[in-house]
C-alpha cells in the first residue's frame, strides 16, 4: 500500500517544498492537480506534453526527493450545462489523460459530472430519488444522450494512453454510490473507468466504505483518505440532506468555474469533513485499507485535507499519524 497526499492543501508551497512536507510525513506518494475546480501549479502540462527533456526533469524532481508521483486529479464538472465550464473542464481531462500516460501515471480521478435536467437547461440537476416519474424522464436524458457518449469517448481516450480513470463518487454528481459507479462502467462499455474510494462522501450517505470495497472489488483502483464526522445532535434535526448554505464574495480561492463559486456551510452542519481519525477510529482505517489491500496491495492511497478545524501542515500530520497507525495494522 502506497500512502500519499493530494497536494492541492499545499498550493502555496513550490512543487519540491510540497514534496519535501509529504516525506516529512512519513509518506512516500502525491497525487497531483491538473486542472478542473482547481488550477494545476504543480504540474507544468504544456511543458511535459511538448518535450521530453521537460517531462523527465518533472520525474526527477519527485525522484530527487524520494517520493513517488501516484496519480493525477482533475475533478471537475465536464458535463454542465454552461459551456463555459464543460468545455473547460472536459478539455482539461483530456489532457490529463495525455499527461498521464506521458508520465507513466495510470491513475487520474476525476468526478462524472453533471448535466442539465433535460436538453436546453441552463443549471445542473440533482435528480436521487425518482420517485416521480419526471425525475426518471431527466435521468434517462442525462445518462442516455449526455453523460455515456461523452464518457465512452473519454474511456477510450483513456484506454489509448492506458491511464485508469478513476470515479470519485461525489453527490452532485450522476455518479455518487456504488451503484451509479457500475452503471457508467456498463452502460460505456468501457475498459478504463473505474472507481476512487474517497470515503467522505459515502460516509454522510450512510454507506459504509468497507462494504463499497468489497461490493466494486477490483472496479476500486485508487483511494483517497478522508473523514467526516458526523454531528448527531444536528443531524436528528437536519438530516443529512441540509440546503442551508450561504453565498460568499467571489475570488480565486471560491471559483468553480465560469461564474459559479464556492458557498459556505452551515454553521452548525448535520456532517463535515475532518481529518482521518477525527471522524472515525483507528479501527475503522485499518478495516479500510485492509479491503483495499485485498484488493490491490500497491493501491495507492492518498490523504486530503479538508478540515476547517486543523492548519494546513497541522492537518495533514494529524491524518499522516492515524493513517500510517491503521496501516501497521492492515
Amino acid at each position: 500500500m502506497r500512502l500519499g497526499v493530494y497536494t492541492a492543501i499545499l498550493h502555496d508551497l513550490d512543487l519540491r517544498a510540497a514534496l519535501r512536507a509529504i516525506a516529512s510525513l512519513g509518506l512516500s506518494g502525491a497525487e497531483i492537480n491538473a486542472g478542473g475546480f482547481l488550477p494545476a501549479p504543480h504540474l507544468p502540462i504544456d511543458d511535459v506534453l511538448g518535450s521530453d527533456t521537460a517531462r523527465d526533469d518533472y520525474l526527477g524532481t519527485f525522484a530527487a526527493e524520494g517520493v513517488e508521483l501516484t496519480g493525477l486529479n482533475v475533478n471537475g464538472n465536464p458535463l454542465h450545462p454552461d459551456p463555459k465550464v464543460r468545455e473547460a473542464h472536459a478539455r482539461d481531462l483530456r489532457r490529463a489523460i495525455e499527461v498521464g500516460g506521458r508520465l507513466g501515471v495510470r491513475r487520474l480521478v476525476s468526478m462524472s459530472g453533471l448535466p442539465a435536467a433535460h436538453r436546453g437547461g441552463r443549471e445542473p440537476s440533482w435528480s436521487i430519488v425518482p420517485w416521480d416519474s419526471a425525475y426518471l424522464d431527466s435521468l434517462e436524458y442525462q445518462w442516455e444522450e449526455v453523460a455515456v457518449p461523452f464518457w465512452r469517448e473519454i474511456g477510450a481516450l483513456a484506454a489509448e494512453h492506458d491511464v485508469h480513470v478513476c470515479i470519485e463518487m461525489h453527490p452532485h454528481n450522476l455518479v455518487f454510490n456504488p451503484a451509479t459507479l457500475e452503471r457508467l462502467v456498463e452502460r460505456t462499455g468501457a475498459t478504463h473507468l473505474a472507481a476512487e474510494l474517497d470515503p467522505s462522501h459515502l460516509f454522510w450517505q450512510g454507506i459504509d466504505p468497507v462494504a463499497a470495497v468489497e461490493h466494486l472489488g477490483p472496479l476500486v483502483r485508487h483511494a483517497a483518505a478522508k473523514d467526516t464526522r458526523i454531528n448527531e445532535a444536528n443531524r436528528r434535526v437536519h438530516g443529512v440532506l441540509d440546503d442551508r448554505f450561504h453565498r460568499v464574495p467571489a475570488d480565486a480561492a471560491t471559483s468553480l468555474g465560469g461564474r459559479y463559486t464556492l458557498n459556505r456551510w452551515p454553521q452548525d452542519p448535520s456532517w463535515e469533513f475532518v481529518a482521518v481519525g477525527r471522524g472515525h477510529d483507528e479501527d475503522f482505517w485499518t478495516r479500510f485499507l485492509r479491503a483495499l489491500w485485498q484488493v490491490d496491495p500497491a493501491m495507492a492511497v492518498n490523504i486530503e485535507h479538508e478540515d476547517l478545524e486543523l492548519g494546513q501542515l497541522e492537518g495533514l500530520q494529524v491524518a499522516a499519524e492515524h493513517l500510517t497507525a491503521a496501516a501497521a495494522r492492515a
